[in-house]
C-alpha cells in the first residue's frame, strides 16, 4: 500500500470559508481521478464543517476533521499572532506538520500572519536567512517560478543566491522532466548592467551552474519573462511584487478590453460565434485561478498561500500545487541544492 500525501488545510482562512475550501479539495479530486494517495487534515469549526462536507461526493474516507474554532482575522497584525493566533485553524494546520506528520500546509488567510506563524512553528532551514514567497506565472512554453513576490523588500546577494537554488528545486518538484533555467530580473541583459548586488549574484550563479541544479541564463528584462527561455525568475521582494501586480493588472486589462470590444455592436457579437474556441483558449490561458497559490520557500516544511478572494476552482489549484510539491519531495530537493552553495563557499 503506497503512503498517502497528507495535506493540512486551514478551512477557515479567506473569503467564503469553509465552503470554498471544501469545494476546492473536492474539485481537485474530481479533476484528478487517478490521484488515490491523497489524505486531508481539515482544521476548522467541526460543527460547521460536518454540516457542509456531505455534499462533496469525492470527500469520503480521505479526510479527518480537527476542531479549531479560533479563526485568524484578516486584519490581525503579524505581531498579534503570538497572543491571538495560537490554536487557531491556521496555527494548527501548520503545527500538524510536526504533530501529525503532514506533508504540506495550505491556507487562504492573512499572508503576513501565515508567514510569521510558519516561521515560528516550522523554523527556517539551516543557512537560509530569509524565506521567499514564490509564485507560478505562465509562459509560452510552460510555466515560470518567480520569486521573491513580496516577503523580503530588501535582499542581499546571499538571499538572491538562495532564492535561485530554492526556486530551481521548486520547479523540478513540479516539472521533473524539465531543466530549471535561472535568470536574474534586471534592466538589461549585458553582464555589466544593474546594481552591484545583481552583478555579484550573477558571478556567483555562473559558478553554481556547474552543479547541475539549474542552467544559469544570465539577466532577463521584464518584457521577456513570458518567453519561456528562462523558467526561474529571481528578484527582490519589492521588484517582484511590483512585477506581479503589473502582470495581474495587464492580464485583467486585456481580458476586459477584449470582452468590451466583442460586445460593442452586432457584427462583433456575431464574430464571437466563429472564434468561440480561440477565445475560450485565450481566457483559460489568462485565468488567474489556475495559477493560484504562492509557496513559502526556505522553511523546514512547505506552506502554500492561496489567494483569500479566490473561489472553489482557484482553491482547487492550490490544493493541486500542494499535492505536486509534496509528491515531488520539494524539501529534499531544496536541501540538496542549498548544499551546493555551502560546497562552493568552502572552496572559495
Amino acid at each position: 500500500m503506497k503512503e498517502s500525501i497528507k495535506i493540512a488545510i486551514d478551512l477557515m482562512g479567506g473569503e467564503k470559508s469553509p465552503d470554498k475550501n471544501l469545494e476546492g479539495a473536492n474539485l481537485f479530486l474530481e479533476r484528478n481521478k487517478k490521484v488515490t494517495d491523497c489524505f486531508f487534515y481539515f482544521f476548522g469549526d467541526e460543527s460547521q464543517v460536518k454540516k457542509k462536507i456531505s455534499k462533496y461526493k469525492h470527500l469520503k474516507n480521505n479526510y479527518k476533521i480537527f476542531d479549531s474554532k479560533i479563526v485568524v482575522s484578516d486584519d490581525l497584525s503579524a505581531l498579534s499572532t503570538i497572543k491571538k493566533g495560537k490554536n487557531s485553524s491556521m496555527w494548527n494546520s501548520i503545527q500538524s506538520q510536526i504533530d501529525l506528520d503532514a506533508d504540506v500546509t495550505l491556507s487562504a488567510g492573512n499572508t503576513g500572519v501565515l508567514l510569521v506563524m510558519s516561521k515560528m512553528i516550522l523554523k527556517t532551514m539551516e543557512d537560509v536567512d530569509k524565506p521567499a514567497l514564490a509564485g507560478l506565472w505562465p509562459n509560452k512554453k510552460n510555466m515560470n517560478v518567480v520569486l521573491d513576490l513580496g516577503a523580503n523588500v530588501e535582499c542581499s546577494e546571499k538571499n538572491l543566491i538562495d532564492f535561485s537554488e530554492m526556486g530551481s528545486a521548486l520547479f523540478k518538484s513540479l516539472f521533473p522532466d524539465e531543466k530549471a533555467k535561472v535568470s536574474l530580473l534586471n534592466i538589461g541583459v549585458e553582464e555589466t548592467k544593474g546594481t552591484e548586488l545583481l552583478r555579484g549574484s550573477y558571478s556567483k550563479l555562473k559558478k553554481l551552474d556547474k552543479f547541475g541544479d539549474f542552467e544559469f541564463k544570465g539577466y532577463i528584462e521584464g518584457n521577456k519573462i513570458t518567453n519561456g527561455d528562462s523558467n526561474v525568475i529571481v528578484t527582490d521582494g519589492f521588484t517582484g511584487n511590483v512585477a506581479l501586480k503589473t502582470a495581474e493588472g495587464t492580464a485583467n486589462f486585456l481580458t476586459n478590453t477584449l470582452k468590451e470590444s466583442l460586445s460593442e455592436n452586432l457584427f462583433s457579437k456575431i464574430s464571437i460565434i466563429f472564434s468561440y474556441f480561440s477565445l475560450k483558449k485565450f481566457k483559460n490561458k489568462l485565468d488567474p485561478r489556475k495559477y493560484n497559490g504562492a509557496i513559502f520557500l526556505g522553511l523546514k516544511g512547505p506552506v502554500v498561500k492561496s489567494h483569500g478572494a479566490t473561489d472553489g476552482l482557484g482553491f482547487s489549484y492550490s490544493v493541486e500545487l500542494c499535492y505536486k510539491i509534496a509528491k515531488g519531495k520539494l524539501i529534499e530537493k531544496i536541501k540538496n541544492n542549498l548544499s551546493h552553495i555551502k560546497n562552493l563557499n568552502e572552496k572559495t
